[in-house]
């Protein structure tokens, strides 16, 4: 019976691991919000239906206004709609290859499929309601 404890323990250690990578795949990092590098796109839209991606640059004002709405949105449909950033400084290529000319823009992508683009700071409301007519989701 005393060999039983440190296997049990090991168990559990396996469970907690298991689970927080888990959830980390499932929310993503950083508040929910996965980043999204240049040439991962069609990898995370094969795992992702229901995507939003927010494009952005450290130095844009309006993108620091817009972050915290994604993150809170990322949450509030977590297990629905997966949300992902692109820095464009460190990812050009994707920025250029959906011609995003301003920022913050948001790309939304339901299967693989650009079906809606936001461009500008937009508030929670509105985007929300985006995300909603975009994915069907209540």
């Amino acid at each position: 019976m005393d060999g039983e404890r440190p296997l049990d323990d090991e168990l559990q250690r396996l469970r907690e691991e298991r689970l927080r990578k888990l959830e980390e795949r499932i929310i993503g990092t950083s508040g929910g919000v996965i980043e999204i590098a240049d040439g991962a796109l069609q990898k995370i839209l094969g795992e992702h239906p229901a995507l939003v991606v927010d494009v952005w640059a450290e130095w844009c004002g309006p993108c620091r206004m817009v972050a915290p709405v994604i993150e809170d949105l990322a949450r509030e449909f977590a297990g629905s709609v997966t949300f992902g950033k692109c820095n464009v400084d460190q990812n050009p290529a994707m920025a250029a290859s959906f011609s995003v000319t301003a920022i913050p823009t948001l790309l939304f992508f339901a299967n693989g499929m650009l079906v809606d683009r936001v461009v500008g700071a937009l508030p929670k409301e509105a985007i929300k309601a985006r995300v909603m007519r975009a994915f069907g989701t209540d």
